[in-house]
């Protein structure tokens, strides 16, 4: 992924107004961001414990969207996956992320949800960049950009319901 800017950020909102996008805490230290290693740059607001943002590249053009979280509820043992990156954490590291639908159906309050890593590291654990604490990731026959593809593919899949 390229290194972006506040004003690509904000610009590339899809499930949120300009007023909004234009409010929301935007990550301090882009400059510091690994985009090499990043397929989507994922981040919580520091002010409204609730909410997340992802911002992607999709056909040439950056796809931004507004993230509400809940984590996973699920017993103390037992351990959540997912769906993005399939990556296993303990309670706590996957929430369920919902977000908004794009247009007239947003409005009316329709949304859509999965499964994703809490801090949306997903692009890291891939690479063995992040370790998930006390939880692990499969060991794959798939080549790691096979793996990039199939994250980047379950991303998209969750961005054409939007």
């Amino acid at each position: 992924m390229k290194a972006l800017t506040e004003h690509d950020i904000r610009s590339s909102f899809i499930n949120c107004s300009k007023g909004e996008a234009k409010r929301l805490a935007v990550p301090r230290d882009l400059g510091e961001r690994p985009w090499s290693d990043l397929d989507f740059l994922g981040w919580r607001d520091p002010g409204a414990p609730d909410r997340s943002y992802l911002v992607t590249e999709r056909d040439d053009r950056l796809v931004a969207v507004a993230l509400r979280f809940q984590p996973a509820q699920r017993g103390f043992l037992h351990r959540s996956m997912c769906s993005l990156c399939l990556t296993t954490h303990p309670r706590g590291g996957v929430s369920l992320m919902t977000a908004r639908k794009a247009g007239p159906a947003g409005r009316e309050g329709n949304s859509v949800g999965a499964y994703m890593c809490t801090d949306l590291a997903c692009s890291l654990y891939l690479r063995g960049l992040k370790v998930p604490e006390s939880g692990s990731r499969f060991e794959e026959s798939l080549t790691l950009e096979q793996q990039i593809a199939r994250t980047r593919g379950n991303l998209f899949g969750f961005l054409d319901k939007l």
